[in-house]
């Protein structure tokens, strides 16, 4: 990798951990970058999803405001985005390249469509609840068991996984979306961060082959993402915020079509 290169990746690591902490689908940024740099595909989604890693946490970090009480909710969901992600993690080093490809494209649109009818699902959810008693901080077990699904999306490939996290969690959740979008930013890192153990330890000890250099690049640049990312995210409101995910997801499934 030339300065060229290194300072495109850089670049591209700097806009995926901004677009990851406010949407998601940050790795639509990165990906295609390094896969037009030369580099094979597996090689690039690995060496991709350890670099987003720190963007990860950085993000997570900016909204520690939004995470106040979210404790035992992240607890109990994050247990089900590390289990997702070894599961999706281990398809993604077994399975051929476009296994999943049409799946992707449908996870996505659908998560679009729950992202758009969010708030009329939600006030539903709210009133069922009430009329039933219910009142479920953790969204309950059909809740874990969907984040166990976009873990397993999520540790395969990981581009708009946060779009289906934030649709996920905003119906499921009776709060406001802001705090949503902490919960998902570290349900993000908690996917991504497993995703990249299972990666590097498998490279030990197997063929997995990881292109360091890229990782460096797109690490540091993503870290800068990640924080300014949560700067500009929180200052969005609701219906802007729910527009740029929409519009974002609407690009990442073009990208996937072609």
């Amino acid at each position: 990798m030339n300065l060229l290169e290194a300072a495109a990746v850089f670049a591209a690591g700097v806009a995926a951990g901004g677009i990851n902490t406010v949407v998601g689908s940050g790795s639509l940024i990165t990906f295609p970058t390094l896969v037009t740099l030369g580099f094979p595909p597996v090689v690039a989604n690995v060496s991709n999803n350890i670099g987003l890693v720190p963007g990860s946490a950085t993000g997570a970090y900016g909204y520690r405001a939004e995470l106040k009480g979210q404790r035992g909710r992240l607890l109990r969901l994050g247990s089900a985005s590390l289990t997702g992600s070894v599961i999706g993690g281990l398809l993604l080093l077994g399975l051929p390249a476009e296994a999943f490809r049409v799946i992707v494209v449908a996870l996505i649109a659908v998560a679009l469509v729950l992202v758009v009818v969010q708030p009329r699902l939600q006030a539903w959810v709210r009133r069922r609840r009430a009329d039933d008693g219910d009142h479920r901080p953790h969204g309950g077990p059909l809740l874990w068991g969907a984040v166990l699904l976009a873990g397993v999306y999520g540790g395969y490939f990981g581009a708009a996984q946060g779009i289906i996290l934030i649709a996920l969690l905003g119906i499921a959740l009776a709060d406001d979306l802001q705090r949503v979008n902490a919960a998902k930013n570290v349900l993000s890192a908690v996917v991504n961060g497993t995703a990249a153990v299972l990666f590097i330890t498998l490279s030990i000890v197997s063929d997995t082959v990881i292109d360091w250099w890229a990782v460096l690049m797109i690490a540091l640049g993503s870290t800068v993402g990640g924080l300014l990312g949560a700067k500009v995210g929180r200052r969005i409101p609701p219906p802007a915020l729910r527009a740029v995910i929409v519009a974002v997801g609407l690009v990442a499934v073009v990208n996937l079509v072609r």
